[in-house]
C-alpha cells in the first residue's frame, strides 16, 4: 500500500486558483478512526468560503488544507479500537473536524468512526456523496431548531438550492405543507420534489405573495438564501404568532424583529445521516442530478459552486 495519495490542497487563504493538486502523505487511522477510500465528495459553497478565508476567525486552521466536508466511500482500514465497520463497508459522512485541515477532496481520509454511517444503498455513490452537508443542514434546521411537524406550514427561502431541495423533501416526509421561494425557472423543479406552492422572488414582494397563499401565517421560515426575501416576509407579517425563523445565512435577526429566531451551523451527526439514508432507500429523498469533477478540477468546481446557480450537486470523484 502506497504512503502517498493524490489530493487538492492550498497553503494559504485567497483566490481559488491558489489550489494545487499533487501527492501528499496518506493519512493513517488513529485510535477509534477509520481510513476511507473516497469515491465521491460533494462540493458546497462553504468549501469556497473556507478557501477564501471567510471562516478563519470562526474555525481554527492548519495548512496545508485539503478542502471538502462531504464524503461517500469504502472502508479500507480500521484504527485501534475501531470496530463499527469492516473493510469493504460502504459509508458516508459529514467530515468537518474541529480544526480545518484534512478534507475530502483526496483519495483517502481518516475519520472518527462515530462520524460515519452506512451510505444509502438504493442511490449511487455520487448521489450519496452529495447528501451529508446539505442533508444534515436541512435536518437540523427544520427539525432540531424549527421543530417542524405534520400539518404545519414551512416557508423555504432559497428552496431550489442544495439545502433547500433537501428541506422540501424532509418537510414533506413528516406531512408538512411547503411553500418554496426561488426564481420562476425552478418552480416546476421544486414541485417535482414536493413543494405545494412556489413563489418567485425576482419581480414581486415575497411576503405579500406568501400572505395570499397562507393567510393564517406560516409556522416556520427556513432562510437559506441571500437577498432581501426574509426582510420582505418579516415586513409582511407572514410568520404566525408562535412561529419560528431558522437561518443558515444570517447569524442574527434585525433588531426590529421580535421573533423566535435561531441560527444553525451544521454539526456532524451519524444517527441523523442514518435516518437520511433510510429516507433515500425508501425513495423519499432524491438527490438532484450531479455534475462530476476530477481532483485536478477542484478550483473550477469551487468557482462553479460559488455562483449559487447550480441545479443539483457538484461532486469530486478522486
Amino acid at each position: 500500500m502506497g504512503k502517498t495519495m493524490r489530493a487538492a490542497y492550498y497553503e494559504e487563504f485567497g483566490e481559488l486558483d491558489n489550489i494545487k493538486t499533487g501527492d501528499i502523505d496518506k493519512p493513517e487511522p488513529g485510535e477509534g478512526e477509520v481510513l476511507v477510500k473516497v469515491k465521491a465528495a460533494g462540493v458546497n459553497p462553504v468549501d469556497a468560503a473556507v478557501a477564501r478565508g471567510m471562516l478563519k476567525d470562526a474555525i481554527p486552521t492548519e495548512f496545508p488544507v485539503i478542502p471538502g466536508w462531504d464524503v461517500a466511500g469504502v472502508v479500507e482500514e480500521n484504527g485501534f479500537a475501531a470496530r463499527r465497520f469492516k473493510e469493504g463497508d460502504e459509508v458516508y459522512a459529514y467530515a468537518r473536524r474541529p480544526k480545518i485541515q484534512h478534507g475530502t477532496f483526496a483519495e483517502y481520509i481518516a475519520l472518527p468512526e462515530s462520524y460515519l454511517t452506512r451510505r444509502p444503498e438504493k442511490i449511487s455513490m455520487e448521489e450519496a456523496g452529495g447528501i451529508p452537508l446539505v442533508g444534515l443542514t436541512a435536518y437540523q434546521a427544520i427539525f432540531d431548531a424549527g421543530s417542524l411537524e405534520n400539518g404545519q406550514t414551512v416557508l423555504i427561502l432559497g428552496a431550489s438550492g442544495g439545502v433547500g431541495t433537501l428541506a422540501i423533501q424532509l418537510a414533506k416526509s413528516v406531512g408538512a405543507t411547503v411553500i418554496g421561494v426561488a426564481s420562476e425557472k425552478n418552480h416546476s423543479y421544486m414541485k417535482e420534489l414536493g413543494a405545494d406552492e412556489a413563489v418567485d422572488y425576482s419581480d414581486t414582494q415575497v411576503g405579500q405573495q406568501v400572505d395570499k397563499l397562507a393567510p393564517n401565517g406560516v409556522d416556520l421560515i427556513f432562510h437559506c438564501s441571500r437577498g432581501n426575501s426574509l426582510s420582505q416576509c418579516m415586513e409582511s407579517g407572514v410568520l404566525s404568532n408562535n412561529g419560528k425563523v431558522v437561518s443558515i445565512t444570517k447569524s442574527k435577526p434585525d433588531e426590529s424583529w421580535d421573533v423566535n429566531y435561531q441560527y444553525v451551523f451544521v454539526e456532524p451527526n451519524s444517527s441523523q445521516l442514518a435516518h437520511l439514508a433510510e429516507l433515500a432507500n425508501d425513495g423519499k429523498l432524491k438527490i438532484p442530478s450531479t455534475k462530476t469533477y476530477s481532483i485536478d478540477e477542484t478550483a473550477q468546481s469551487l468557482k462553479d459552486v460559488e455562483t449559487l446557480h447550480n441545479r443539483g450537486k457538484l461532486i469530486i470523484k478522486p
